[in-house]
């Protein structure tokens, strides 16, 4: 297989991504969960910075402040809700990435975007890939972000390093999917969406 093939190459992910039909959502292993018909979603966005290096390409991901009201700890791609200045949901990301990790917006080459997904708190997030053109020291934002790390995509990619997992959530019983590496429990929205673009099926 060439290297534009490969799930776990810049141009694989791009290609993963582009290829996509539908956006993801937090409901897909619990729909009976799903909120009423024609409720309103905020939108937001969020980054996956990925870098390029020597042992091979590697993807940003943040663990959010244990001192936060929502998802303390947990975690994360850089990002949240689109604000009124900004010029589209792609400047959301990069905005956010700037202000919680420090990744400046010119150092980030947009590649693609994935179809919004759809998270249980009411937002309609808006993955977008990026490649990082420069070495960057992470700058975690005061009170926001505990931690920047890097994960290898080649474990990322790979939809048979997922597992479904569940807890008690509003007095039932909720799946969701997780992906953990190392001392990181990766899960939730994130780990849909990074489960979504390794071209993983939905479980039922």
């Amino acid at each position: 297989m060439d290297e534009a093939g490969r799930a776990d190459t810049l141009a694989g992910v791009v290609a993963r991504a582009r290829a996509l039909g539908a956006g993801s959502s937090d409901f897909d292993l619990n729909p009976e969960f799903r909120p009423p018909a024609g409720s309103r979603l905020c939108k937001a966005a969020v980054l996956l910075p990925f870098v390029q290096v020597p042992g091979g390409l590697r993807l940003i991901l943040t663990k959010r402040s244990a001192t936060l009201r929502h998802h303390p700890g947990q975690i994360a791609l850089p990002g949240g809700r689109q604000d009124p200045g900004d010029a589209d949901l792609i400047a959301t990301a990069l905005r956010e990435a700037e202000e919680e990790i420090g990744l400046a917006r010119d150092n980030v080459e947009v590649l693609a975007t994935m179809p919004a997904h759809e998270t249980v708190t009411g937002f309609a997030v808006t993955p977008v890939l990026g490649r990082v053109r420069r070495t960057f020291d992470p700058r975690p934002e005061a009170g926001e972000v505990d931690e920047v790390f890097a994960v290898p995509y080649a474990f990322l990619s790979k939809s048979e390093h997922f597992r479904v997992q569940s807890r008690i959530w509003q007095g039932r019983r909720r799946a969701y999917y997780t992906i953990p590496w190392g001392p990181y429990y990766i899960w939730g929205a994130t780990a849909r969406i990074l489960h979504a673009l390794a071209g993983g099926e939905v479980e039922r």
